[in-house]
């Protein structure tokens, strides 16, 4: 018996783990070290307030590099790219996003020694954003 098909949004584009690996370059990435904080509901897509912090002591020696915010269903799987220095003196991102639905979101934070480290959350959109190109 045929499998049911499975909703697709009208664009096309790569999967969540497909768009890190691209970021990452193929390098293994691990869960830790990264807080994302993202309300889990969020009344109106079209502003949705996220912040990412990464525990790090942000010397010349271990830093972070770069963070990065992905999401699952936007019509463009990037967020936005952060890129940091030792003189930063935190390492802490905020700002505002658009959200075309409920959906997961990613961080993933490139440290000095060339790892990577990453959280997820997952966010239930009232009214979504971007909503022209879904189906």
């Amino acid at each position: 018996m045929p499998s049911e098909p499975t909703p697709r949004l009208a664009y096309d584009r790569p999967p969540l783990d497909e768009v890190i690996r691209a970021f990452t370059n193929g390098m293994a990435v691990r869960t830790g070290k990264v807080t994302l904080d993202l309300s889990p509901l969020v009344e109106n897509g079209n502003a949705v307030p996220v912040k990412v912090t990464v525990e790090s002591p942000m010397t010349e020696a271990d830093h972070v590099r770069r963070i990065a915010l992905f999401n699952e269903r936007n019509p463009q799987p990037d967020i936005a790219v952060f890129h940091l220095f030792p003189g930063a003196g935190r390492a802490e991102v905020a700002t505002r996003m658009r959200l075309a639905t409920s959906q997961k979101v990613a961080a993933v934070a490139e440290m000095a020694d060339g790892g990577f480290w990453m959280a997820e959350a997952s966010v239930v959109v009232t009214l979504a954003a971007c909503i022209e190109d879904l189906i």
